[in-house]
């Protein structure tokens, strides 16, 4: 059993209490508000639903939830896009939560790390000059970069394998909050794209391994994983304060690639003439002359 079988009732339940009741036009009644957010039987009525039936939904009790359903309740929450799917996805799953679910989802071993292909490592090689290249694997496995991608963030050519994943660079690596110039953002970003990730493919062990190890590991990780947020990035922008060159500030673009199921290239760009851009070929050259 993986983590995304254990996760509906945290999850509606961090939904409904971020909502404002009053926003909705719902009222508090004789009685003062007790709890934030919505109740229960408020989410049901949106819905249009049986309150009994929502908390057997709400409790993981509930088998075969139909998508009308599924939808119903993604409306009356106000979910994101995806939230929505993240929410699909888990209840597809059917399973009742128990007290052994999350200590089984910790015994699952890591499995190898995907291949990245030929094809896609030539391409990262001819982006080198100015333009860092990273792919990613299940579970923000780091699988393949260019060179100048580690001049800009870690020298990962030195980093163990088991280290070599995004989230655990985020909240383990000694220099991550001193490179990352917005790293809550980025430690939000982490997380909930690993949560997104799960909802989508629940049975994944490299995942399931790094949450597991990060929820061991760090408490600002368990912090903003309780917080059940969904998100997938798949463009933005980072700011990175490189020791070598000062600060850059880059526009990504992460890309799905369909041949290679899991993998994501993202590359780093700055416009033409900016700062960044000055830099990242002033960084380029060091590493052309061996400067390093």
């Amino acid at each position: 059993m993986g983590y995304a079988e254990n996760e509906i009732t945290p999850f509606l339940k961090a939904r409904r209490a971020a909502l404002d009741a009053a926003a909705l036009g719902l009222p508090d009644g004789i009685a003062r508000r007790r709890v934030r957010g919505l109740r229960r039987e408020e989410v049901a009525q949106l819905a249009g639903v049986s309150v009994d039936y929502y908390t057997r939904i709400e409790q993981g009790r509930a088998r075969a939830v139909s998508d009308a359903v599924v939808d119903a309740i993604a409306g009356a929450l106000r979910l994101t896009s995806d939230e929505h799917t993240f929410l699909r996805n888990i209840t597809l799953a059917r399973r009742r939560p128990d007290a052994a679910a999350d200590a089984a989802a910790c015994d699952v071993g890591s499995g190898p790390r995907p291949r990245v292909r030929p094809q896609i490592r030539q391409l990262l090689d001819a982006m080198d000059d100015t333009v860092p290249a990273l792919v990613y694997g299940p579970g923000t496995d780091l699988l393949a970069w260019n060179e100048i991608a580690r001049r800009v963030w870690f020298d990962f050519d030195a980093l163990p394998e088991a280290e070599l994943n995004g989230a655990r660079l985020i909240f383990l690596h000694p220099d991550a909050k001193a490179l990352h110039l917005d790293w809550e953002r980025e430690a939000e970003d982490a997380v909930a794209s690993l949560r997104a990730h799960i909802g989508r493919r629940q049975d994944e062990p490299r995942a399931q391994r790094v949450i597991c190890d990060l929820r061991g590991q760090s408490e600002e990780f368990r912090r903003l994983w309780e917080a059940h947020a969904v998100r997938e990035r798949s463009q933005g922008t980072k700011r990175v304060l490189n020791p070598q060159v000062g600060e850059l500030e880059l526009t990504y673009e992460a890309f799905s690639l369909p041949n290679d199921p899991g993998q994501r290239l993202c590359t780093y760009t700055a416009p033409k003439g900016s700062e960044t851009e000055k830099r990242l070929r002033a960084l380029a050259d060091r590493v052309g002359a061996g400067a390093f």
